[in-house]
């Protein structure tokens, strides 16, 4: 701080670059301290790291330094990038104006560990895995890493963020690219364009055998309408087709806009022609597309996936294929790639078959790597990224001290988004904040990206922290509001507590439901231990931890020990159990905590049960 205090004269957007020689004066109690800034305008840096000027790129950056009882303002070395793939040239051109730049690829892994050590940022795409090994042989060196594409799955995030590493990604180039090859594919698989192609190349003229169908008038299901999906609806509906979609985050009116409809998944599947799949890979979303998915679908449907190979189950696909209630399949992506040679799937006659091409353009190559470039050069700039998709570092003494509310915060937020009934969509979300403290001595941003990432992360691939979170909510046009609520209890507690309110939305457990028809919780922490504490109108007492049923029910002798049977013989352990109610007698919420997750049947017995009017299993 006192570092700090020491150059604060020297942060006047009217100031001339300074000797590198000059040192401040410091006092004798001085702590160590490295304070980066821009030459133009001074800007103080968000990492901590090196600053450059960017209207003068050849200016050295400068870096701050404590020495003796002073502050040395000195040039700095011009950082290194290594880059493990290759990259678009354009993309290089900004690495190479910025920094020092080492193109090295199909490094083995040790070759990697060798190499991180001098760099200050590396870009990958999606060949090499950068495992805490690598953040660990680089001693803290490295500051961020790019990766070339959207998914991260071959980062290491949790080790990136230990060693306070920012990880960025180019989310955003390569979408229309992906959405034409979805289109490719549905067109392609309408009219056998490969299989005739593969005919006419082995010398045969089967004009009969090939004989596709029309796409006007027929129903396109958009499974996932995000920024790819969306870009699919659009085409897809100037092809003439009607479009539906399934999305629970998709705002109404946006899809309204481009004349498309959101259903339930049930619907979408249930009605569709053809279904295009663009969700991410999540535990919600893997293996989707099973054999119980199949057997609700329209029969002859086509599906299209140019989304993640592991949202479709490809045995059941493939059997489904060969008893004809899947028509036809083109996909582009696999659960593991490539897929084996001997690939039935792949194999299949009626299979359309491509090698993850989505992103293969020259015009969408050239983006993402200008894209990634861009961000990894803010990133060392110290400038805030908005496709960061990991936290960055934070006080010690805040998150010591916010530490179980930020748990609460986020597992309050999964809660919640698990109440909401699918297709009606989250539309706005109201945090509540009541808390001794004055509200300038409270700092929610953490709390309210921690929410956010709970309503967020479970159906999405998107990553959330405090660097991302409002630009995550606003993209996907969730509208987050806060309120501060004072009460007078001890100001050595941040909070007393934080409810959440999700308005406009239908619930699948009616009891969530407050009087003003939000679905509401509210959470506390005790002991340091984070826990439910209001439900809908209901007084629970949960701790926020495995997994979760809620029952409404009449408040009767023995329904405890009636729940409690039906886990018991399927050799379900209860951890705890809470009960809240209106009145003795009336109605009551039971709050089950089980260590393992019940089978549909032991579900299915608990709603059987004549005094349980309703419930809902939450995973938190």
């Amino acid at each position: 701080m006192a570092a700090a205090a020491a150059i604060k004269s020297l942060l006047r957007p009217s100031a001339t670059s300074p000797d590198f020689s000059a040192l401040l004066p410091l006092s004798a109690s001085s702590s160590a301290s490295c304070v980066s800034f821009r030459s133009s305008g001074f800007q103080p840096s968000f990492l901590g790291i090196r600053l450059a000027d960017p209207a003068h790129p050849t200016i050295p950056a400068l870096r701050i330094r404590s020495a003796g009882r002073g502050v040395r303002i000195e040039a700095a070395a011009r950082p290194t990038i290594l880059v493990a793939e290759k990259l678009g040239e354009a993309g290089l051109a900004l690495l190479r104006d910025f920094a020092n730049v080492d193109c090295s690829y199909n490094l083995s892994p040790e070759e990697l560990c060798v190499k991180i050590s001098l760099c200050d940022a590396l870009i990958v795409r999606s060949g090499t895995k950068v495992t805490r090994e690598v953040f660990e042989a680089s001693k803290g060196r490295l500051k961020v890493v790019g990766r070339a594409g959207v998914g991260i799955d071959n980062v290491d995030l949790q080790a990136a963020t230990e060693s306070g590493c920012l990880v960025v990604n180019a989310p955003t180039a390569n979408t229309v690219a992906a959405a034409e090859h979805g289109i490719a594919l549905l067109t392609a698989m309408a009219r056998n364009v490969a299989q005739a192609d593969a005919s006419m190349k082995a010398g045969k003229w089967q004009r009969n055998k090939y004989v596709g169908v029309s796409l006007v008038g027929k129903t396109l299901a958009v499974m996932g309408f995000g920024k790819v999906g969306s870009e699919v609806a659009r085409r897809a509906k100037g092809l003439g087709m009607q479009v539906i979609a399934h999305d629970p985050y998709a705002p109404a009116d946006r899809a309204r806009a481009i004349g498309v409809e959101l259903v339930s998944f049930d619907e979408a599947i249930s009605t569709a022609d053809f279904i295009s799949l663009h969700m991410p890979l999540t535990p919600t979303t893997a293996k989707i597309f099973n054999d119980e998915t199949f057997a609700k679908i329209k029969k002859g449907v086509r599906i299209i996936n140019v989304a993640r190979g592991g949202v479709i189950d490809e045995d059941a696909l493939f059997r489904a294929l060969d008893n004809g209630t899947v028509a036809q399949a083109a996909l582009d992506v696999f659960t593991i790639e490539p897929p084996p040679k001997d690939s039935k799937l792949v194999l299949h006659e009626n299979v359309i078959a491509t090698p993850h091409l989505g992103a293969s353009t020259v015009e969408a190559q050239e983006g993402v790597a200008v894209e990634i470039a861009e961000a990894v050069i803010g990133a060392l700039k110290g400038e805030l990224a908005a496709t960061a998709v990991n936290a960055p570092m934070v006080p010690a003494q805040v998150l010591s001290e916010l530490a179980p509310y930020v748990i609460l915060a986020e597992k309050l937020g999964r809660l919640a988004v698990q109440l909401v009934a699918g297709g009606s969509g989250i539309k706005g979300v109201k945090v509540v904040y009541t808390s001794a403290r004055d509200p300038d001595d409270l700092d929610t941003r953490v709390l309210r990206a921690m929410i956010t990432k709970g309503i967020i992360e479970p159906i999405s691939s998107v990553f959330v922290n405090i660097v991302n979170a409002d630009y995550t909510a606003k993209q996907r046009g969730l509208r987050i509001s806060e309120e501060r609520i004072f009460r007078d209890s001890s100001p050595e507690i941040p909070l007393d507590s934080i409810q959440i309110h999700l308005s406009n939305v239908e619930s699948k457990f009616a009891s969530a439901l407050s009087d003003a028809g939000d679905i509401t919780v509210e959470g506390r922490v005790k002991d340091g231990i984070p826990r439910l504490t209001l439900v809908g109108s209901f007084s629970v007492d949960v701790s926020l931890e495995g997994n979760v049923i809620l029952c409404r029910n009449v408040d009767l002798p023995g329904n405890i020990g009636r729940v409690g049977r039906i886990l018991g013989e399927q050799n379900i352990n209860i951890s705890f159990m809470s009960v809240g109610r209106t009145a003795p007698r009336k109605q009551a919420i039971m709050a089950i905590g089980v260590d393992e997750e019940p089978n549909k049947e032991t579900l299915k017995k608990i709603g059987e049960t004549p005094t349980i009017e309703e419930f809902v299993f939450l995973k938190l």
